[in-house]
């Protein structure tokens, strides 16, 4: 099955939308693995209507939303930010963010963002994509597998004060 989404680039406009949308996937994905006190501080920091007003209008970030009859089903956010040293590839970019609701696993909604998040990238004069995925998402590692991703490295993604581990992936454009 097939969900035909919308993809448009979000305003600032979409800050309050796009913060509640994160912090409920955030929640549903990753909450049961940290404390309420790390989980709260987390979507504060990360999710919170400010931070996400400012990284709308950073020039340095674009965040993608698609959409399927007018409901957020995903993001992505493509960001020009300080590349760790393992992705050697040339004018590397990150794809910071990138979620999909639940509803819409598996109906090709992900492959129509990623490839969006590709185009970005590109239009930025990117020839590298990275990207940092929690070391126990199977799902979410499978899928960047396929999109041809590979790994180059770890690094430290602290949730409040839990220290995770994301594993890096890189791929060419």
């Amino acid at each position: 099955m097939t969900a035909p989404g919308t993809i448009r680039r979000a305003t600032v406009a979409d800050a309050a939308a796009l913060a509640a949308f994160g912090a409920r996937t955030f929640t549903a994905t990753f909450g049961a693995f940290h404390t309420p006190e790390d989980l709260a501080r987390h979507l504060t920091e990360t999710f919170g209507v400010p931070q996400q007003s400012a990284e709308l209008m950073d020039p340095t970030m674009q965040t993608l939303l698609v959409e399927c009859d007018g409901v957020f089903a995903g993001f992505t956010q493509v960001s020009d930010g300080e590349v760790p040293a393992c992705v050697t590839g040339p004018a590397p970019i990150e794809i910071k963010r990138f979620y999909i609701d639940a509803p819409y696993h598996g109906t090709g909604m992900a492959q129509q963002l990623i490839a969006a998040a590709f185009d970005v990238a590109r239009a930025r004069g990117a020839q590298t994509v990275w990207l940092g995925v929690w070391e126990h998402n199977p799902r979410a590692i499978a899928f960047y597998t396929r999109q041809g991703f590979t790994p180059v490295g770890a690094h430290t993604f602290m949730v409040g004060t839990d220290a995770t581990t994301d594993l890096l992936y890189a791929r060419a454009l």
